[in-house]
């Protein structure tokens, strides 16, 4: 089965766990914190409730398959294919009742991405991509993804979430990269890939992923024409310090200030 074939089934994914996540946006939901007294890192009801969703499903109807997941670790990760899912990407915006967050349905092929969707069912949007296309499904359109061109840097529109996740070294690459792209906006978690993959946004940077953060953002970006990678050019699969950019030849250069170069 190619993986494309898996598309129908992950539009599925996508359509329940979306019912069992909106009954709770803009409620007074329950939240905790998996941080044990650490930074903040909240999980709400919604979370849990959306990823059980999407692993009952798979278990069904792929039983051999692995699942790396946020909220209930991983199973069978070694297997040829693996779910990588992120029930609720941006669950601060969640809790805050902002729509800029996403469920993230990725699958890996032999450890490689090759499939993923961002999804948002409050506002009803579907970004996808195997790596080769891309696309958008909206309440009013759906089209073809192509990132725009940006040849330089000091045209650019970069995008991270937070200003926290950049401490130390981190923190002086960042702001060396700031400092030459034109527009810096923070927030958005996934929606700001699915911006490079739409032609909105020009850069990406962020720190301290995890891969269930960012695997399903890579085939959709690159099937837009744009680029993933770590911040030394690597792969970016497992997290970390992660580059997207729309055009190579604004990734090379936001590459070469991460570096101090």
């Amino acid at each position: 089965m190619s993986l494309i074939e898996f598309s129908s089934f992950v539009s599925d994914l996508a359509t329940h766990s979306g019912r069992a996540i909106l009954p709770f946006f803009r409620t007074a939901l329950s939240v905790g914190d998996k941080s044990s007294g650490a930074d903040f890192d909240p999980v709400t009801e919604a979370d849990r409730a959306g990823e059980s969703v999407m692993r009952h499903m798979i278990r069904q109807h792929f039983p051999g398959h692995g699942i790396i997941g946020e909220e209930f670790g991983s199973e069978n990760d070694e297997a040829e294919y693996v779910w990588v899912l992120d029930p609720i990407d941006g669950t601060r915006a969640f809790m805050s009742g902002l729509p800029l967050w996403g469920t993230l349905i990725g699958l890996t092929h032999h450890g490689k991405p090759g499939f993923g969707m961002m999804h948002q069912p409050f506002i009803g949007e579907r970004f996808s991509g195997d790596g080769g296309a891309a696309h958008y499904q909206g309440p009013h359109a759906s089209r073809t993804l192509i990132t725009r061109d940006c040849p330089d840097i000091g045209g650019a529109t970069l995008m991270a979430t937070t200003p926290d996740m950049f401490t130390g070294n981190a923190a002086d690459a960042f702001a060396r990269v700031q400092a030459k792209a034109r527009l810096t906006r923070f927030g958005c978690d996934c929606y700001a890939y699915c911006m490079v993959a739409a032609g909105h946004v020009d850069l990406v940077i962020e720190n301290g992923l995890k891969p269930y953060d960012i695997v399903a953002l890579i085939p959709i970006i690159e099937g837009a024409g744009g680029i993933v990678t770590s911040w030394d050019g690597g792969d970016p699969t497992r997290g970390g310090a992660i580059i997207a950019a729309g055009d190579r030849r604004v990734h090379e250069q936001a590459l070469a200030l991460l570096a101090g170069r």
